[in-house]
């Protein structure tokens, strides 16, 4: 019992020492630390201000902005939904001057969806890269339109990356089977039949409801009697 009662004596002497050794770091070190928190407090107000005052305004602006261009693209009239049209500003404008907001980011998304259409697919690229979203959708639907303009540049080895990519990104039932058929199509075009198989079964085992599922049972007959 004695030995018990000095070890829990020894446990409190040592919190109370840390305690102690707390207590006077904080008393000499007081300045210090309500620099930093102030310092702390400041760059927490202005990032607050920032996004108010600044960012929350713009983002209004672009979206305003957009309205037009968006207009133009689903008209098809991808050219002027680039570029404008001289009273409203095109993609392109709009994702240089409002970058660093989320309509400028989508934006890029549109623009390079624009060129996939027109055939710049040099553009396409560069403008899909550069667009980020969370959005579990448009997020995966850019690396595979990124593989779409390699497929059409005939660069089948960048498209079946950003295709396994596209994929992978977020695993739904919308982008998931179409990216894995695209794959497998490149798969089987290269005559690696087996791969394109694995692929097409798997859209049968887990995406059968989807519109790649639909009718998948052909292209696994097609491959099975290939090998």
């Amino acid at each position: 019992m004695a030995k018990k009662k000095n070890k829990t004596e020894d446990q409190f002497a040592q919190i109370e020492e840390t305690l102690s050794r707390t207590e006077q770091y904080i008393e000499d070190n007081q300045k210090n630390l309500i620099r930093g928190v102030g310092a702390l407090v400041l760059v927490v107000a202005l990032f607050i201000g920032y996004q108010n005052l600044y960012i929350a305004p713009m983002e209004k602006e672009a979206q305003t902005d957009m309205f037009m261009a968006e207009l133009y693209f689903q008209k098809d009239s991808f050219n002027l939904a680039l570029n404008g049209d001289g009273q409203y500003l095109g993609f392109l404008d709009i994702a240089d001057e409002y970058s660093s907001t989320k309509a400028g980011a989508l934006a890029n998304y549109y623009s390079g969806l624009s060129y996939l259409n027109t055939g710049d697919f040099e553009n396409a690229i560069e403008y899909l890269g550069d667009f980020s979203s969370d959005d579990i959708v448009l997020s995966a639907l850019a690396l595979g339109c990124i593989g779409d303009a390699y497929m059409e540049l005939a660069d089948t080895d960048n498209a079946l990356s950003y295709y396994e990519d596209a994929a992978a990104k977020n695993v739904n039932e919308f982008t998931t089977p179409r990216y894995m058929l695209k794959q497998a199509m490149i798969h089987e075009a290269n005559g690696d039949v087996a791969d394109a198989l694995a692929l097409y079964k798997g859209i049968e085992a887990d995406y059968k409801t989807s519109r790649e599922g639909n009718g998948i049972e052909k292209y696994i007959a097609r491959a099975e009697n290939a090998l």
